[in-house]
């Protein structure tokens, strides 16, 4: 698994967000991706190549194809653990700090 930073890293663009988005419906070929924006398929591929680094997305060539796909669990597993790190649940207090906070 990657390190939280890059996570972090990745979900930092508005692209590689939109893109796993995308990604979470089902697995998508790179020129399928490609097409649902408005920039080049070196840009994409540059976008998709950082989100693999992070361990968020799966790539298996397939033919002439490589198709990429999500990892709904490694996302889920850094956003758990970093929540859990800023408002731990065995800490009422500062629970109580964080929901305070909470704009909503």
């Amino acid at each position: 698994m990657s390190s939280p930073d890059k996570v972090f890293e990745a979900l930092a663009s508005t692209a590689r967000r939109r893109i796993l988005a995308y990604l979470s419906e089902g697995p998508l070929t790179a020129g399928v991706v490609a097409d649902r924006f408005e920039m080049s398929q070196p840009a994409v591929s540059k976008h998709l190549s950082i989100l693999e680094a992070a361990d968020l997305i799966w790539k298996k060539r397939e033919g002439q194809f490589v198709k990429y796909g999500m990892k709904a669990d490694n996302l889920g597993s850094t956003l758990a653990k970093f929540m859990q790190e800023v408002c731990p649940p065995s800490r009422t207090l500062k629970a109580e700090r964080c929901a305070e906070s909470d704009p909503d």
